[in-house]
């Protein structure tokens, strides 16, 4: 007598995919963000050292330039193409070729081998990017996804707080290279998880075509400009030819992109989206906060080096509390939206937090301590860790599903555009408002005994960060006799005085920033957070498509291969 068999009950849709695996691909995903967010912080700690062996000091901040601007630029291209033609198998394919740049880097016997290796690790890195906050767009629906993108802001928080320290034990342990070395084992293992468990989404419904043009346009465009903005101010005057010349072509490139998109089939950011509220306010702010963001983050630590006079060493752990207080904050904020359904009121609060907390920062001077500035960044931390995942999640429910990977990605686009532009006003800002105050610091005694050249030698305030300027100074001024000890502290103070000045001038420019983006998310619509994805993905031949036609319109049921186990 025949068995009857009962076939196993099959997955119609994201929503049904079996929690094991879901969870298995979020921990996958974590992995490998964890492992692109440690590598920035790591490999800070190690340059020192890998200058100091590959003779490259000149070429210093194109190890870090060279990264940024292929990550940044990658980012709006492959969300497009994930919209297109799936996300598993270039998700896989960018942390591959992470794991393969950060080989080649540890290989890496001159400074300009580096500098290549690092700008395809950061092709590597922008796919990753693109396409990970998207993903849990896929797995999530709406409702859900505040938790889960708070915990990606939290991990973001974690490899700040153990990257340098990691950094420096494997530099002074091991050798620099192993800082590149240490990504190959968690990749692998994240690698394989994503591997097995990452279930390949892909769009079903008509043909799609690449907008090729578009994709080269915006790269023409977008290169030059953040290198243009990464040279202002340091490399080059802001005034000078390379740097006008460098955002004069990015203007026009950029100009040529917004015409291609408004005639392309499939264009790589529609211009559509900017007709979509939700979409445009959370831009303009997340643009903003960005820039707000790293003018806390980047200049803390040289306050407390040079103002305070905190050890290098130190300095690097001194953000940990406001990082500690970001983790928080993104977590519980997560799990707040996500019971509620509610996001406008809590950002808005987050940004006027963040606020508060910059604004104290600038209220701080040369006599400030440790114990002042660690409740200072607690308060922006707070903030900050509110308003990171917020956004994402606001535009990933004001836009159609086919819309979810090019919408997510090009969020984060203007995020990394913003953060660039704001380093580098802020570093021009800390430059013209130390020279500055130097001068109107500085006791007039000093400037008749002091020799003009040395006085030169202290536009850049080195002297309060380095060891060995600083003993190279009081070298020079042992020369002057038994004064010239004296003459060197009254120099030490106004420069300490005038570069507390002007980093805290810095904070204040950063707090306004993000007050005007306060004001910007007053306009941000808030919709009711879907319970469900708008158009559930149906199952067919062991792969998942979305159709854009069949969102109202009955599906018939299938014969799926995929089964939940």
């Amino acid at each position: 007598m025949a068995q009857t068999t009962v076939a196993a009950p099959k997955a119609t849709s994201l929503s049904e995919l079996p929690r094991r695996q879901v969870y298995l691909t979020l921990a996958g995903l974590l992995l490998a963000m964890l492992l692109s967010a440690l590598d920035q912080t790591v490999v800070g700690t190690a340059m020192p050292r890998v200058i100091a062996e590959l003779r490259g000091f000149n070429h210093y901040a194109w190890v870090f330039t060279a990264y940024m601007v292929t990550s940044t630029t990658m980012v709006p291209i492959f969300g497009k193409l994930s919209d297109i033609y799936g996300r598993k198998w270039f998700y896989l394919g960018g942390v591959a070729l992470f794991l393969v740049a950060s080989w080649l880097c540890g290989l890496s016997q001159t400074m300009t081998q580096l500098i290549l290796f690092r700008g395809l690790q950061g092709v590597g890195a922008g796919v990753m990017q693109a396409i990970a906050f998207t993903v849990v767009g896929d797995l999530f629906p709406p409702a859900e996804r505040g938790k889960i993108q708070g915990v990606f802001s939290a991990v973001f928080g974690l490899a700040s707080i153990v990257g340098p320290t990691l950094g420096g034990w494997i530099t002074d342990n091991l050798n620099w290279r192993w800082v590149f070395y240490v990504n190959v084992p968690i990749g692998v293992l994240a690698l394989g998880t994503l591997f097995l468990f990452f279930p390949n989404i892909r769009p079903h419904g008509h043909e799609r075509s690449i907008d090729y043009w578009g994709v080269l346009a915006l790269i023409f465009g977008v290169v030059p400009m953040l290198i243009a903005f990464s040279w202002a101010g340091t490399e080059y005057p802001w005034g000078s030819s390379r740097i006008i010349g460098l955002l004069a072509f990015s203007a026009v490139m950029i100009l040529g992109f917004i015409w291609l998109e408004t005639r392309a089939q499939e264009p790589v950011i529609p211009l559509s989206l900017f007709r979509n509220r939700t979409f445009t306010v959370s831009v303009i702010s997340t643009f903003i906060t960005s820039a707000g963001m790293f003018g806390a983050i980047m200049y803390i630590p040289l306050f407390v080096q040079g103002v305070i006079g905190t050890s290098a060493t130190s300095s690097g752990t001194i953000l940990m509390p406001m990082m500690f207080a970001l983790i928080f904050s993104s977590i519980v904020s997560g799990q707040i939206i996500s019971r509620t359904g509610k996001y406008k009121v809590i950002t808005i609060v987050g940004l006027l937090v963040m606020t508060g907390g910059l604004y104290l920062l600038s209220r701080m001077d040369a006599s400030a301590t440790n114990a002042l500035v660690v409740r200072n960044m607690v308060i922006t931390g707070l903030g900050l860790g509110v308003t990171m995942p917020v956004f994402t999640m606001a535009v990933q429910n004001a836009l159609p599903y086919k819309m979810l990977g090019v919408g997510t990605s090009s969020l984060q686009f203007f995020r990394a555009i913003g953060g660039t532009i704001g380093v580098a006003i802020y570093g021009s800002l800390l430059n013209n408002r130390f020279q500055d105050a130097l001068q109107t610091n500085l006791p007039r005694q000093l400037t008749q005994i002091v020799p003009a050249d040395r006085l030169k030698a202290l536009d850049n305030p080195q002297v309060l960060v380095s060891p060995e300027a600083r003993q190279a100074m009081q070298r020079a001024f042992a020369q002057l006799g038994p004064q010239g000890e004296a003459i060197l502290r009254q120099l030490m103070e106004s420069i300490k005085v005038s570069l507390s000045s002007a980093i805290t001038g810095i904070f204040l420019v950063a707090a306004v920033a993000v007050l005007v983006s306060t004001v910007v998310t007053l306009f941000l619509p808030e919709l009711p957070l879907r319970r469900s994805h708008q158009a559930a993905p149906v199952v067919e031949t062991g792969e998942f498509y979305y159709s854009d036609e069949e969102e109202e319109e009955e599906r018939p049921k299938r014969s799926p291969s995929y089964e939940v186990s």
